[in-house]
């Protein structure tokens, strides 16, 4: 992830060396979309596939690469509000956001948001109180 449009393989190395997982492919129709999950509880915490963009709400029917991850809910109204930021295509729009990889998301966001998505997503610690 060098800034510009990401380059999907480095994307994919970068999740591999930070968060320990491959991607995995498992739709034969979509064989470029790209899960990505927790070896022990296999919850997804990215998805990387190609959208059309006017599925966006930009102009044009040609794909855009595009990462989705999991986020906090506080945080999605105001991150929808940036550039290559949108409501999560295909994912629950309450808990998910969709992130371009045309290079108009910095690296460093990308980056923080898959941290948080990871972190969302994990198993919860044995002792620990859910309501």
């Amino acid at each position: 992830m060098m800034g510009g449009t990401v380059n999907r393989g480095e994307l994919e190395s970068f999740i591999a060396e930070n968060f320990g997982v491959d991607a995995d492919y498992p739709w034969a129709r979509y064989p470029t979309h790209a899960v990505f999950r927790h070896g022990d509880n296999r919850k997804w915490f990215a998805l990387i596939m190609d959208v059309p963009r006017n599925r966006l709400g930009l102009q044009g029917a040609e794909p855009l690469a595009v990462l989705n991850v999991k986020c906090d809910p506080f945080l999605i109204g105001s991150l929808r509000e940036e550039p290559g930021c949108f409501p999560a295509y295909h994912m629950s729009k309450d808990t998910w956001i969709t992130v371009a990889l045309d290079g108009s998301v910095a690296d460093g966001m990308i980056a923080m948001l898959l941290d948080m998505s990871y972190q969302l997503t994990a198993s919860k610690t044995r002792g620990s109180r859910t309501k």
